[in-house]
């Protein structure tokens, strides 16, 4: 191929400007102009003898001029002999000759009329020598060009495995955990047995994930990215660089969070989602973060370093401006889940945006520094403190749920109501964010009610601010249900109700942190409300039916006679015990005690009052009232028929059919 035109000299050309006296004017100027350009070159004999060489070629008048500055050397002197090895050495010292102008612009040239050959694809030889070309020539354009290829040629895929499924292991059971479909309503939620504090603390327990950093770009490109950002720093070319770059590098960042689901909404937008999707989206977000900061940044960051290792204010700015979409996009949707309508169920969910933003914010910090990432940290700090806001009203907003709440239909069988079960299974869920609420709720007013004793006044003092704010919330809860106790015109019913869910609520404590952050003397006090409603209970129930099994003197023993009087009053006694009894059995086999514990110890003191009390009066008046045909009439029940019935009770089904079937 033959060499191209050389392009002209000057700044629109890349090379020297040639300054000429403006007094020189015609062929004067000309000759001038050339013996100038001479001159300037005469530091270099190599550079000059081509230079004279072109300027000959154009006008014979310019051969005049290189006698006159650069003579023939003389034989005789010792300085003239230049051999090959000197002339090297003095190419070296001095700089690039004319003929490497010439011939770095001719290739330079070849690979610009080859536009679909890239250098960097061809031998490892080609790439060097064209790099050493454009040292010369300085092709900046070519290089932007090859720069763009290779950032782009050597992208790792991004696929959601890769990115989002590695971390699927820090999915967060929070309100996932809790069933919706019961009456209660904060939105209807209802609790699932089970323990969403525990799955939580196991899903958060490590993941070897965690700290892999991913590269964008494949690692054997880098080297040749940075030679290509090192010459053109060098070129003055800084700006182009950091165009080129920086375009390339948010474009493929703003892909990995469209793979990891992290969505561009506005604040308009995510107040529109319904709660399903907005839930789903947090999650998203949450795993989102941490995967862009703790990998996609830590990585971007490791890559900037590198490629752009020429200049560090260079590698600062390009790292900012690559990553501001980003950035702002996690900033974004954070304040506008910060400024959503405060609702129960979104508070574990805000937790967790709150703690992950928390926990790699430090590691921000690392990657942001300097001028240029101050701002960063600031603004993601505002979104930390405006989440934090949303975690504090929120569980303000919950307090007022709990007192609000005004069903008012009961339990058919008094058995634990939905709303225990929800509040309860929420609360023990709080737990788990413990460290951070007790951070949040630190300066918060109001926590520590002291309307009580001296002694409810100082076991408050001795809590966390969580515990106290605990104590609040599980207050309005037992403040709701003994409204809705009142609520069962049978006060045997009440109790039954009152120590279901008493019992409840101790239990979800006693298996939890909650008994802990609460405290053994929290915990004894629900147990003392326990026992004094099981005494009730038996008061109401059983006091009257205990009534007719009295000895009240009216006979005098089994083998007495005694008059129709006594008689008849033994006998109205019997009836009266007999429809007493029956009357509980039908009901309170339908009432429901779902802890076998509390169910079996209510039975024996059942069987501890009345057994006894009836064994006793068969065994004096039995055969008084009941021989000969009216044998069974009066006494119905032998004692230990009257065992079997009471096993009945409390299990939330009709007991004759069970009695019959066990019979």
């Amino acid at each position: 191929m033959s060499a191209p035109p050389s392009p002209p000299h000057g700044p629109e050309g890349g090379g020297l400007p040639v300054p000429v006296p403006a007094a020189v004017v015609g062929d004067d100027k000309v000759l001038a102009a050339a013996q100038h350009i001479v001159k300037s070159l005469a530091t270099s004999k190599n550079a000059a003898d081509d230079m004279i060489r072109i300027l000959s070629g154009f006008d014979h008048r310019l051969s005049s001029i290189t006698s006159d500055l650069f003579p023939s050397p003389s034989p005789a002197d010792p300085g003239a002999a230049r051999g090959p090895a000197t002339e090297a050495k003095d190419e070296e010292e001095e700089g690039p000759s004319l003929a490497d102008f010439d011939a770095a612009e001719q290739l330079i040239h070849l690979w610009d009329t080859t536009p679909e050959a890239l250098v960097f694809e061809a031998p490892e030889d080609d790439a060097a020598h064209y790099l050493e070309a454009v040292d010369v020539a300085l092709a900046m354009a070519r290089l932007e060009d090859e720069l763009r290829h290779l950032m782009l040629r050597h992208a790792v895929p991004l696929d959601a495995s890769g990115l989002f499924c590695s971390l699927r292991r820090l999915s967060l059971g929070s309100m996932d955990d809790l069933d919706t479909s019961s009456e209660f309503d904060p939105a209807t939620p209802h609790s699932q047995e089970g323990g969403p504090d525990t799955a939580r603390s196991a899903s958060i327990a490590g993941n070897p994930f965690d700290d892999q950093v991913f590269d964008l770009v494949r690692p054997e490109a880098v080297d040749e990215l940075r030679a290509i950002a090192d010459r053109m720093v060098r070129a003055g070319y800084a700006s182009e660089l950091a165009q080129v770059y920086c375009a390339i590098r948010r474009d493929l960042l703003d892909e990995c969070l469209s793979v990891l689901g992290v969505e561009r909404l506005s604040i308009d937008e995510v107040q529109r989602i319904e709660w399903k999707h907005l839930n789903d989206k947090m999650k998203k977000w949450v795993h989102g973060v941490k995967t862009v900061v703790r990998s996609l940044l830590t990585g971007e960051r490791r890559l900037c370093d590198q490629v752009l290792a020429a200049s560090d204010d260079l590698r600062d700015e390009c790292f900012v401006e690559s990553t501001k979409g980003c950035i702002m996009q996690i900033r974004n949707f954070g304040d506008a889940v910060a400024v959503c309508t405060r609702s129960p169920e979104k508070l574990s969910r805000i937790l967790d945006m709150y703690e992950a933003l928390a926990e790699v914010i430090p590691d921000l910090k690392e990657l942001f520094f300097g001028s240029y990432g101050d701002d960063v940290i600031h603004d993601l700090e505002g979104v930390l403190e405006r989440l934090g806001d949303a975690v504090k009203g929120t569980l303000l907003e919950f307090g007022k749920v709990l007192q609000q709440e005004s069903s008012r239909r009961p339990m058919m069988a008094g058995e634990i109501h939905p709303m225990t079960r929800y509040v309860m299974n929420y609360l023990r869920l709080l737990v788990v964010y413990s460290d951070t609420l007790d951070a949040l709720l630190e300066d918060s007013a109001g926590d520590a009610d002291h309307s009580g004793t001296d002694e409810d006044a100082e076991y408050l003092e001795s809590l966390t601010p969580l515990g106290r704010r605990m104590v609040k919330l599980i207050s309005y809860l037992e403040a709701n249900l003994d409204e809705k106790s009142r609520l069962y015109e049978d006060g045997a019913l009440q109790c039954i109700f009152s120590m279901n869910n008493t019992l409840y609520i101790v239990q979800k404590v006693k298996d939890s942190e909650l008994g802990r952050i609460l405290g053994d003397h929290w915990i004894r006090r629900r147990r003392g409300k326990i026992r004094q409603n099981s005494k009730s209970y038996l008061r109401i129930s059983w006091t009257k039916v205990l009534s007719y099994l009295k000895d009240d003197g009216h006979g005098s023993g089994s083998g007495s006679g005694s008059g129709s009087g006594s008689s008849s009053r033994i006998k109205e006694k019997f009836k009266n015990f007999n429809l007493a009894f029956d009357e509980i059995y039908r009901s309170q086999t339908l009432w429901k005690v779902p802890d076998p514990q509390l169910r079996e110890e209510l039975k024996i003191s059942i069987s501890e009052n009345v057994i006894p009390a009836y064994r006793a009066f068969t065994g004096r008046y039995g055969s008084l009232v009941d021989s000969g045909r009216n044998s069974g009439k009066y006494v119905k029940y032998t004692p230990e028929d009257l065992e079997n019935h009471l096993s009945d009770l409390f299990e939330g089904s009709l007991g004759a059919a069970n009695h019959s079937k066990r019979r």
